[in-house]
Formats: structure tokens, C-alpha cells, sequence
């Protein structure tokens, strides 16, 4: 049966992406007859279909979708193995998958690949952009082969992790603001503030609430994005304060940054997986990162 299903793994993933047998054979590049067939075989070899109508559509079975689950499994291995062996034979060909946090993106992630690639031009790259939770998530999942993380994620036993550099955070408030012109605050003196805040899942959010959890108080939210950028627009127009890193090269029109006593601030790292096996690629552009002047 694992002889036999083997080389339909791809066949069996299609299928349950698409949801329809014409967009998987044109997915698969083969004719739809010969998936039609493939999958009676394979139910035959089974016991039992593999797909049931739904809809305009199918579905399939709970036995497929077992199939299925690991069929993806292993051609994520397969697929890992593939590259590495590209890569062995031509290291310069690589493709490097790299997740980072919206806030990075300003000048971070350019930095680092303008570098890098004038040394590795043939190096293509994958950016993929989202908040700290989603980017861990697809990080652990596989989607990711490196993935730029602030606060670090230093104690997940699925990663390891390189701590890269610290960044301050400070209080973002309107230039009109009563603390605009002090020369620092404390999270005790923003209790009876409206704050704009970044969504669940976004670094900075878990660090706000836990610094007013700690100062006693719970947050007044009237306002939740997913940019830090519009963050600080939101400030800017007097709708609330937030806690960031300092706006480079200067602060933004409209917003006063000031300094936390204490001082608070969080960690950048570079995370990756543990118990997968990089590509050269990859191997090298992490080195790259590491050695890099923070």
C-alpha cells in the first residue's frame, strides 16, 4: 500500500487544496481522466473512496484526509531534500524563505539583503511579513526557514535562536500631549490614557499589557492595527498613545518620543528550527545575519 501511494502524495494534496478535480490535474500538469483514475485506484488499493461530493466540488474522506495529513509531511521532507541537493551542486542557485515582523521591514530586511546579494546574486528570496505569533507559527510549520523575531523566542523548544541586538522602547505621544515635553514617564502615569495598539499576536502588544498588568491597570483601547506605522499616524492625529521603538532616522511629524523609566526595551533575534536540517543557502544567509554589525 505505501508502494502504491507513494507516488501519488502530490495527487492527494492537490486534491484537498483545490477542492476539485480539474484544478488539481491542472495543478498537477496530467490530464483530469488520470486523476479520476489515479483516485479510484487508490480508493480500490484502499477499501474505501477517497473523495465524496460536496457541492459544486469534493471533498475528502476522513481516511483520505489521514493520508493526506502525512503525505504533506513527507513531501515537506522530500521537498527539503530536493533543495539541499540543488544547493550541493550549485550553492549560488538557493532560495531562502525569510519571515520578519512588519516593523523590520522599514530598514532592517533591506539592509540585509542588499548586502547579501551583492555578494550572492543568484540567491533568490521569499519575504513573508506578519506578527510575531503568525510568523512563529509558520516558522514551526515549516513555511519559514528563518524568521527575524522581536521580543527573541528564546525558551520554545521547537527553535533556536540568536539574540541579535536590543531595541528601546519608548512612549509615543502627540507633540500637544501633557508628556510630550518630559523628559521621560512612567507606565504608572498612562493609566487614565486611550492607547492605539498593534493586534494580538504582535510583540508589542504582549509587552504593553504586561507593563500596565504590572503597573496595576489594564489598557483603554481605542484603537487596534496591524502596522506600526499606522500606530503612529493614529498618534499623530491625538487618538490615543502607544509604545514603540524610536521612528528612524527621526520622529515622525506630529509624535513626541519619551524615554520609560525604567528603561524598557526588547530583544531581536534570528530564529530558525531545530530539528530541521538547512539548506547551504539558508546555512549561509543565517551566518551572514549573525555577523552582521548590530
Amino acid at each position: 500500500m505505501t508502494a502504491q501511494l507513494a507516488p501519488q502524495l502530490a495527487l492527494l494534496t492537490a486534491l484537498r487544496r483545490t477542492t476539485n478535480v480539474t484544478r488539481a490535474a491542472e495543478l498537477l500538469g496530467v490530464p483530469q481522466p488520470t486523476v479520476s483514475r489515479r483516485i479510484a485506484a487508490l480508493g480500490e488499493a484502499l477499501g474505501a473512496p477517497l473523495t465524496v461530493p460536496d457541492g459544486r466540488g469534493i471533498r475528502l474522506t476522513r481516511a483520505a484526509e489521514l493520508l493526506a495529513d502525512a503525505a504533506e509531511r513527507a513531501l515537506a521532507a522530500v521537498d527539503a531534500g530536493v533543495r539541499q541537493a540543488r544547493e550541493e551542486v550549485d550553492p549560488e542557485s538557493g532560495h531562502i524563505v525569510l519571515g520578519f515582523l512588519h516593523l523590520l521591514g522599514r530598514s532592517l530586511v533591506p539592509t540585509l539583503l542588499r548586502g547579501y546579494r551583492a555578494d550572492h546574486p543568484g540567491v533568490r528570496f521569499t519575504l513573508v511579513q506578519g506578527s510575531r505569533q503568525d510568523m512563529v507559527d509558520r516558522l514551526t510549520s515549516g513555511e519559514l526557514d528563518l524568521a527575524l523575531l522581536a521580543p527573541a523566542p528564546v525558551d520554545d523548544p521547537l527553535l533556536d535562536t540568536a539574540v541579535l541586538s536590543e531595541q528601546e522602547i519608548f512612549l509615543s505621544v502627540p507633540t500637544s500631549h501633557r508628556l510630550a515635553d518630559r523628559p521621560s514617564a512612567a507606565i504608572e502615569d498612562l493609566k487614565d490614557e486611550e492607547f492605539v495598539l498593534l493586534e494580538t499576536g504582535y510583540g508589542l502588544r504582549t509587552i504593553t499589557d504586561e507593563l500596565c498588568a504590572a503597573a496595576g491597570f489594564e489598557p483603554k483601547i481605542a484603537f487596534e492595527g496591524q502596522e506600526s506605522d499606522t500606530v503612529r499616524g493614529l498618534v499623530a492625529a491625538g487618538l490615543g498613545v502607544a509604545l514603540l521603538p524610536r521612528f528612524e532616522p527621526g520622529s515622525p511629524a506630529g509624535v513626541a518620543e519619551v524615554p520609560l523609566v525604567p528603561p524598557v526595551g526588547r530583544t531581536i533575534g534570528l530564529a530558525w528550527r531545530r530539528d530541521v536540517v538547512l539548506p547551504p543557502a539558508v546555512l549561509r544567509f543565517r551566518e551572514r545575519v549573525r555577523a552582521h554589525p548590530w
